[in-house]
């Protein structure tokens, strides 16, 4: 990386800081610009990711589910085209792109598209729809994980008329956002993400899945074989973790809606 790509790395980390935590959604627009301008793209996909439990035997994406997509330059056909991947997501039917990208989950990665799949892909009826479709010849994807069950993401994509990736810009890319783990809490919490500041214990992991799926503490404690008195101080302790008072709003904060 030369001097002056790390410089300007540097000056978007130093302005992205002055942003205060009321003004996230400008935030994110100004990172999303800055990474365009540093890696001379034509658009940036952010993707707030949230891992459920799954809702049908083998799910290949472990129960990851986009909760919140925003593109820096948003128009119909992109949006057409997320909220068709998305779909093909509930349903199982998961590209090779995403499945590889979802095997490192938990884990902070950087991948082009070639480093994912082999040249044959390139020739798949996906990527002529949802890449060549929308004006997009190559994509960087960096996931930055928030805790065990929230990862944000971001695309960076380049057109037809720009060359491919290069393995020193997919690190360049990869440099500027590992160091944003702060930004990447606060941007997931700001749009109404399940983004605990302390992580769950495994038994909380567990009894939040039960809660979301609507059943009582009661019906929950019986799920578990443990005494409501345990089972209430679980929910107790899960409801700290994420700032909420009642099953409402921890809902609310799940499925990314006002409360």
């Amino acid at each position: 990386m030369n001097n002056k790509q790390l410089a300007k790395i540097h000056t978007l980390w130093d302005e992205l800081a002055d942003f205060d935590a009321g003004h996230s959604e400008e935030a994110l627009t100004y990172l999303m610009a800055g990474l365009c301008e540093l890696a001379r793209a034509w658009n940036i996909t952010w993707i707030g990711a949230v891992r459920l439990d799954t809702f049908f035997p083998d799910d290949p994406a472990k129960g990851w589910r986009p909760r919140v997509i925003r593109h820096l330059h948003p128009a119909p056909p992109l949006d057409a085209a997320a909220r068709e991947q998305a779909d093909k997501l509930e349903r199982g039917d998961l590209d090779e792109t995403t499945l590889r990208n979802l095997d490192g989950a938990g884990v902070f990665r950087a991948n082009r598209l070639r480093d994912l799949v082999g040249p044959e892909w390139f020739e798949s009826p996906y990527y002529r729809v949802y890449f060549q479709g929308v004006g997009t010849e190559d994509a960087v994807w960096v996931a930055s994980p928030v805790n065990q069950d929230t990862e944000s993401w971001f695309g960076i994509l380049r057109g037809p008329d720009q060359p491919p990736f290069t393995e020193a810009e997919r690190d360049e890319l990869a440099y500027a956002l590992r160091s944003l783990k702060w930004f990447h809490r606060q941007l997931m919490l700001s749009h109404g993400l399940l983004a605990a500041v302390t992580q769950l214990t495994p038994a909380e992991r567990r009894v939040l899945h039960l809660l979301l799926t609507g059943l009582s503490e009661r019906l929950v404690a019986e799920q578990l074989e443990r005494s409501y008195h345990t089972t209430h101080d679980w929910v107790t302790s899960i409801y700290r973790k994420f700032g909420v008072n009642n099953r409402a709003a921890l809902m609310a904060l799940w499925l990314g809606q006002a409360h």
